[in-house]
């Protein structure tokens, strides 16, 4: 069995100019020349993509997570979400920290069967310790709901890093953190310091995008440190294969119950599902 709990897609019509958009950005920070030669996407951004790519890569569940870029994208977003969700393909809500209606958007998620959210603070420009952000983390704790959130640096966007790892340890004093899961294994780019004030904490992590990037020795004394059973997998698809991450983790050094807490355990536990053959 194999769960991807960090997906991404868009609606039809504005799927294909949004990845166009986001590569401009990476190529701003990278280099023009990033990627040349290969796709820096393994399918379509949209519903219909991610299906077909579950099915070529033996996933069998995969969870959405959708980003308010702005305030009033907020409603719209989880209404697509709420559109979108299935057994398969399980959509997150999506709030903006700076949205006034942001306590009465959470308890609307709840009630709609919404088990978690997507912060994103590079894009929304906002830290994760701020007073803005900590009462929404104290409201999702209150809930229940999971919150995953962009860690460490954005490949496609400039500093400063609003999410870094000192700053999520500043919130482990607010919230107890059981239910944060900080995407691409706690920082992307920043994983010294993932080390240094997140490794042992409560917090989730997920192993999205980090295979180009994470030496495979700090990947797997991460995990072993942090503890197995508070990662997930994520691949962050359509930027990353599940195949080529599971590849990856596979070669890092884990044990077969490692691997598996990683790859599906932990997110059964977490979603409330149970194991199928």
């Amino acid at each position: 069995m194999l769960i991807d709990f960090h997906t991404h897609v868009f609606p039809d019509k504005i799927a294909e100019k949004t990845v166009q958009v986001l590569i401009q950005g990476i190529r701003q920070q990278m280099g023009p020349d990033y990627g040349s030669g290969k796709p820096l996407t393994c399918r379509p951004a949209t519903l219909d993509g991610l299906l077909e790519s579950m099915k070529q890569t033996n996933v069998d569940r995969s969870i959405c997570l959708p980003i308010a870029t702005k305030i009033e994208q907020t409603a719209s977003i989880n209404r697509y979400a709420e559109t979108i969700r299935s057994e398969a393909a399980l959509s997150f809500g999506a709030i903006h920290p700076e949205d006034p209606n942001w306590e009465a958007e959470l308890e609307s998620l709840v009630q709609r069967g919404f088990q978690g959210i997507k912060l994103h603070f590079q894009f929304q420009e906002t830290d994760i310790d701020s007073p803005q952000v900590i009462r929404i983390l104290k409201k999702c704790e209150a809930l229940r709901l999971l919150v995953v959130f962009h860690a460490g640096e954005d490949i496609g966007l400039p500093p400063p890093i609003y999410a870094s790892p000192e700053k999520i340890s500043h919130v482990l004093t607010e919230v107890h953190g059981s239910n944060l899961i900080a995407a691409h294994l706690g920082g992307w780019n920043q994983w010294d310091d993932v080390e240094k004030y997140l490794v042992g904490t409560p917090i989730l992590m997920d192993t999205a995008f980090i295979r180009d990037f994470l030496p495979k020795e700090q990947c797997c004394r991460i995990i072993r440190n942090h503890g197995a059973d508070k990662i997930l997998f994520g691949s962050d698809s359509p930027w990353e294969s599940p195949a080529d991450t599971c590849a990856y983790l596979q070669s890092v050094g884990l044990t077969d119950e490692e691997y598996q807490k990683i790859t599906y355990r932990n997110a059964l536990r977490i979603l409330g599902g149970a194991e199928t053959a």
